[in-house]
């Protein structure tokens, strides 16, 4: 069997601030940018990977859902934990100086994790948790 991931979802509470994010921060292209019934759903991704979409999600497209639910997801997605995206990056210490320098809220420094990688993370605009992550890193001086 032959599959490969093409699209995750990240909820978003407000699309220009996402996109102002995902776009003018982490340097994703915009693929998409639909309206329905008063929602949004916009397409980011890397040039690097054509294939793969990330799309930026209203949290509630459902119109049945209750103001009671609607406001429960609100608060889980305030706190991060809806989603979250793992990216690859070559250089973890430049991305999160990049990243913080732009503005972003840090949730973690650059750190050599036991399980050898090293990463960071920081939320988007609607508190999403993202980490950068890199895999080929010098640990204590060696390689």
């Amino acid at each position: 069997m032959d599959i490969k991931l093409s699209q995750c979802f990240i909820a978003v509470d407000d699309h220009d601030k996402a996109l102002a994010f995902y776009r003018d921060v982490l340097g994703l292209e915009v693929r998409n940018d639909v309206g329905f019934e008063g929602m949004r759903w916009v397409t980011v991704g890397s040039p690097s990977q054509p294939g793969v979409d990330i799309v930026l999600e209203p949290p509630v497209a459902d119109p049945n859902t209750s103001p009671a639910d609607k406001a429960a997801i609100a608060e889980l997605l305030a706190k991060g934990l809806l989603r979250g995206v793992i990216f690859d990056t070559e250089d973890c210490d430049a991305t999160f100086e990049r990243i913080r320098a732009a503005g972003g809220e840090v949730l973690q420094e650059p750190v050599d994790q036991p399980y050898g990688v090293r990463d960071c993370a920081f939320r988007d605009p609607s508190g999403n948790m993202l980490r950068f992550t890199q895999h080929s890193f010098t640990q204590h001086g060696e390689q």
